[in-house]
């Protein structure tokens, strides 16, 4: 197998091109000896050899500032890093000997989920269990379904979208951080009420006759009881508003202060009227 020779300016001479082919052999050295006449490619830099950087760099014609000093170059040191003298071996950087850094964990997305509270509850306060399961993933591969109940203290007063998280009690993955469960208290829907922040709103549906002449309203409150409001010295027009002080929901920064309750009126209309009581409304209402 054809081996190229060094030639005067320490390159190989590769021929004519076309028959040329070439192995490597596993010795470094020996590819420098090779390539470039020598076994040490930095003799001619440090040998004080013509046209070199020898015997004359630095003050006084040597290396330092007038003493003489040697450059110890040891070429294996250079490929140790190529297996030590075989190019089988892989490259170490610096410090290979150091532990590799763990790779950070990823948490995984917070897991959502509304939970309904009734007016009345928002009203005291309550406790809701939520109970979940999830999986726990073991190192063996195996997998286990684990049951957990969450314990939910609302207090008086908290608004919808209100957000109570749990950390890291979501599926139990090697090499992840389990998710956060968040529960957001949302208003469940009521048959009579409507929320208003603090205030909640009742719309009582008042007999056109009632509206006119004046009639005492029977308002329910939160607590299951009735409130009279007054209106018999008045007309009652849709859009007449009465408002009864503290009867609405705890402010949740300070429970001891009560919203409103707020009462609007629907008046209702007669599908039809005869002819005798038109001419007597007409009458009145002239």
């Amino acid at each position: 197998m054809g081996q190229p020779s060094g030639n005067a300016g320490g390159m190989p001479n590769f021929g004519d091109g076309q028959n040329f082919s070439y192995s490597y052999h596993g010795d470094p050295k020996a590819t420098f000896s090779q390539f470039f006449g020598t076994s040490n490619p930095f003799e001619n830099f440090f040998n004080g050899s013509p046209g070199g950087m020898g015997g004359n760099m630095g003050m006084g014609g040597n290396m330092g500032m007038g003493g003489h000093e040697e450059m110890d170059i040891d070429l294996d040191e250079i490929l140790g890093g190529f297996g030590g003298g075989n190019m089988r071996g892989q490259f170490r950087p610096h410090g290979s000997n150091q532990k590799p850094r763990k790779q950070a964990r990823i948490q995984d997305p917070t897991i959502e989920k509304e939970v309904f509270v009734s007016i009345e509850e928002i009203a005291t306060g309550c406790e809701k269990k939520m109970k979940i399961s999830r999986k726990i993933y073991k190192d063996d591969g195996s997998v286990v379904l684990e049951d957990k109940v969450l314990k939910i203290n609302i207090k008086p007063g908290w608004k919808s979208g209100t957000k109570v998280t749990f950390s890291r009690e979501g599926d139990q993955i090697p090499g992840k951080i389990p998710a956060d469960i968040a529960f957001i208290i949302r208003d469940k829907p009521h048959p009579i009420f409507t929320r208003d922040g603090a205030n909640i709103k009742y719309n009582y549906k008042v007999p056109l006759r009632e509206a006119l002449c004046g009639t005492i309203v029977q308002v329910p409150t939160l607590d299951g009881k009735k409130v009279g409001i007054n209106c018999a010295g008045e007309v009652i027009k849709p859009t007449t508003t009465k408002r009864l002080q503290g009867f609405g929901l705890p402010n949740p920064k300070d429970p001891a202060k009560r919203g409103d309750l707020i009462v609007d009126f629907d008046v209702l209309f007669p599908e039809q009227l005869s002819q005798s009581s038109k001419d007597i409304m007409y009458d009145v209402l002239s």
